[in-house]
């Protein structure tokens, strides 16, 4: 097992490192590296510089119009991006339903939506959790019957993250009920435009704003806009949430982020402080663990060897290293994290209150939001039973 990198490996990082550092604008990776709220149009301007690039779909084949890069070559460039202050790729377009539709979607279907999602101009949402229905996914009651050649949805999806910006959206939904709850499962893509698809927010305890209830009510959508065949959605969410659990990991934004940790602990006095400077050291061993755990992958990938299947392993990893970073960075900023006041923010207002600095103002909201991480894309009490299975044996 060869984890270091080739000079011609080296060669592509700097490449990719020199081009984000023209192309990336200041003022995101300004919000990025202070923890400052990123709107609609930050995370849009950034995909459409990368989509003009061919790099927002970096992880596709050339064949569907991506740079056709290596496992390590994708590495690198996540890192160098996260390293720079760049905003994480949306990932419902290009990383989640993208596979999808190019492994088990029709030619038309490729054509009709692949380039709106490698260019940055289309907006994808994922309807997959339901009330009553997440990590017992396979439980999801939101019903297409077939008319002709259309479908008619009905039902509600939950927890649809940034749905408020949704110009198209991938479901599970249920088309027969007979036999195993997964065999009744099919994949359909929508229009949120469509008469019948209602969005509504679901306000956090700190005013934000992310995640929505979504309604079907007779919602028609065309037969040709289910992916795959009929009752073999559950094989195709499998092979989505794969890349889903993979994406949570993030390594390389832990790796940013503890970075972070270390400069609010310095500014705010604590850096000095023994027990305070364990808990950084005890993060980073472990982002620094995490991070082997990816290039073990990366290299049975270079080797052609199978690699482990432990997507599982690094959602559950990855997503409690995002909850302890929180945490310390508002134990650093004490009582200054708490005074977050969005509209006066949005509107200006900086933080300007005495003996604290504006990048503190977000960390409470942050440490309380980050406790999702553990739950969604597979709790992780349900990973770890995953991993028991398939890893031990």
């Amino acid at each position: 097992m060869d984890l270091a990198f080739t000079p011609e490996e080296q060669t592509f990082r700097e490449e990719v490192r020199a081009w984000v550092a023209d192309n990336l604008p200041q003022d995101i990776a300004h919000k990025v590296n202070e923890g400052l709220e990123l709107s609609k149009e930050d995370h849009q301007r950034w995909a459409k510089i990368l989509g003009k690039k061919g790099w927002l779909g970096y992880g596709w084949p050339k064949q569907f119009g991506g740079p056709g890069w290596t496992a390590v070559q994708k590495h690198l460039f996540e890192e160098e991006t996260a390293r720079a202050g760049a905003p994480r790729v949306i990932p419902f377009g290009p990383v989640m339903v993208a596979p999808v539709i190019m492994a088990f979607g029709s030619r038309e279907q490729q054509e009709r939506f692949l380039p709106g999602i490698a260019s940055g101009e289309v907006w994808w949402s994922q309807g997959y959790s339901e009330p009553g229905s997440g990590s017992d996914l396979a439980s999801l009651r939101t019903r297409a019957e077939r008319r002709g050649d259309k479908y008619i949805i009905n039902g509600q999806k939950t927890w649809t993250t940034l749905g408020q910006y949704g110009d198209w959206m991938f479901n599970l939904v249920r088309t027969s009920t007979e036999g195993k709850p997964q065999t009744g499962i099919s994949f359909i893509v929508l229009d949120m435009k469509s008469p019948g698809v209602s969005v509504r927010p679901i306000r956090l305890l700190d005013g934000g704003y992310e995640v929505n209830d979504v309604f079907f009510d007779n919602v028609e959508v065309p037969a040709d806009q289910l992916i795959g065949e009929e009752n073999k959605g559950w094989t195709y969410a499998k092979h989505l949430l794969s890349h889903e659990r993979t994406n949570i990991a993030d390594v390389n934004r832990a790796k940013r982020e503890l970075e972070r940790v270390k400069r609010i602990a310095k500014a705010e006095g604590v850096y000095d402080d023994q027990r305070f400077r364990d808990e950084i050291a005890k993060l980073e061993v472990d982002i620094v663990a995490l991070e082997m755990l990816v290039l073990r992958v990366l290299s049975a990938e270079k080797s052609g060897k199978n690699s482990l299947d432990i997507a599982g392993l690094l959602k559950i990893k990855g997503s409690e290293i995002q909850q302890r970073y929180s945490e310390l960075m508002m134990l650093a900023g004490g009582p200054y994290s708490l005074p977050l006041i969005r509209e006066a923010m949005a509107a200006g207002w900086q933080g300007d209150f005495p003996g604290g600095h504006a990048s503190l103002a977000p960390l409470a909201s942050t440490y309380f939001n980050y406790r999702k991480t553990t739950i969604y894309g597979g709790s992780n009490e349900v990973q770890r039973n995953i991993v028991a299975q398939t890893v031990l044996g």
